[in-house]
């Protein structure tokens, strides 16, 4: 039975979800449910109205034909919920307890960042305003240099954090005032602008999380919370496999307040914090 919804053209099948399914599975990892016909409904709306697509069917079959429109479907399908220091304590731990055991021991050599499925910037920039606010309150403690990689796979959401300008709504979604006052300006149109010196410190990168990581380097902290929920459970741990690889040994894994690693003690360590658990490469 054909789903048709009010006020779209999309006509949902089940072989159309499925194939759509299985295509954006396999494209980015993104596992989607069942009965979340509405939801691609509502994402693909508009781009299946101006490419005159009346079925998944027909949009599936052009996607393997066309980089561009396979680029702007996965953009919509990507959930970029987040705001800034999620959670709060993995920037607590962060600044207390890994900055000041990484960075001593690192010597000459820089201190690396990898914030995975960065979104539009805010837990990147959530780290640079950590070491920033570190190395105010412990000069020395922490040098110039140390370098944050922030990647995604959403083109229009790379766009966003690259600009580094944030409207009301979204800079008071988890940042203090304090915060505001200290590490942004006001720009000329009304929206707020990080400071140039954190954005510096942050390299925006394309990525899709399938893909090979050998190009980012080796980091001795990596960020990659609330996205595992999104792939299978066989995804989830390929990815976390290939973090590894891409972790010194020594270094950290953050995961998301509702992630597990799973049965990958061989190669992380559990380390309990107070409050919350990271991993630590073996």
């Amino acid at each position: 039975m054909t789903k048709q919804f009010s006020n779209s053209r999309v006509q949902i099948t089940p072989q159309g979800f499925s194939l759509f399914r299985d295509f954006l599975q396999d494209a980015c990892g993104i596992l989607l449910g069942d009965n979340k016909e509405y939801l691609v409904s509502s994402r693909l709306n508009s781009i299946m109205q101006e490419n005159g697509f009346s079925g998944l069917d027909a949009l599936v079959t052009q996607m393997k034909r066309t980089a561009r429109l396979k680029e702007q479907v996965v953009d919509a399908m990507t959930t970029n919920e987040t705001l800034w220091f999620r959670d709060v304590h993995p920037y607590a731990i962060l600044r207390d307890r890994l900055l000041p055991e990484l960075a001593p021991a690192l010597g000459a050599q820089p201190l690396r960042i990898w914030s995975a499925a960065c979104s539009s910037g805010q837990e990147p920039y959530s780290i640079s305003m950590v070491i920033d606010e570190l190395r105010r309150l412990k000069p020395g403690l922490i040098r110039i240099g140390e370098k944050i990689v922030a990647t995604d796979i959403s083109p229009s959401m790379l766009q966003h954090a690259r600009r580094g300008e944030y409207d009301m709504l979204a800079i008071g979604r988890g940042l203090q005032k304090e915060q505001l006052t200290r590490h942004f300006a006001r720009s000329e149109s009304g929206s707020w602008q990080i400071n140039r010196d954190l954005q510096a410190r942050v390299d925006f990168k394309s990525l899709n999380l399938l893909g090979s990581y050998g190009a980012l380097g080796k980091f001795d902290i990596v960020f990659c919370r609330n996205v595992l929920i999104y792939f299978s459970s066989e995804l989830k741990q390929q990815i976390l496999r290939k973090i590894r690889a891409q972790l010194n040994p020594g270094g950290y894994l953050l995961l998301g307040a509702s992630e597990s690693l799973g049965p990958l003690n061989d190669i992380f360590e559990m380390v309990h914090c107070s409050p919350g658990i990271i991993y630590r490469a073996i």
